[in-house]
């Protein structure tokens, strides 16, 4: 009697643990996504979600220059350096697109 108690009480903690979890990944994704162009934003968690999404898109020369605007723009040096490391990720990406091209 006492083993099925305690094995419900696992279940069931395990079952709330497993549903938490899965919402506040829901959350995260559906704030990342609502925010993702929002590069510009007086809010740093939104710019760091922008420069996420930015990192994961094709490279593309308006994204290089948007995020060299970006680059003089930002007052963070987190969110400068992080930028600064998708920028060269993208530059890259680009170089290797036009030297295959020529």
């Amino acid at each position: 009697m006492e083993n099925k108690r305690v094995l419900r009480t696992t279940a069931f903690t395990l079952l709330a643990v497993g549903a938490l979890a899965a919402l506040g990944v829901l959350l995260v994704r559906d704030q990342i996504s609502r925010s993702k162009r929002d590069l510009f934003s007086p809010h740093p968690l939104r710019r760091l979600a922008a420069l996420e999404y930015l990192g994961s898109v094709a490279a593309s020369v308006d994204t290089v220059l948007l995020l060299r605007d970006f680059l003089a723009w930002e007052p963070r040096p987190l969110l400068r350096k992080r930028a600064h490391a998708v920028l060269q990720r993208l530059e890259e990406a680009l170089a290797t697109r036009a030297s295959e091209v020529a």
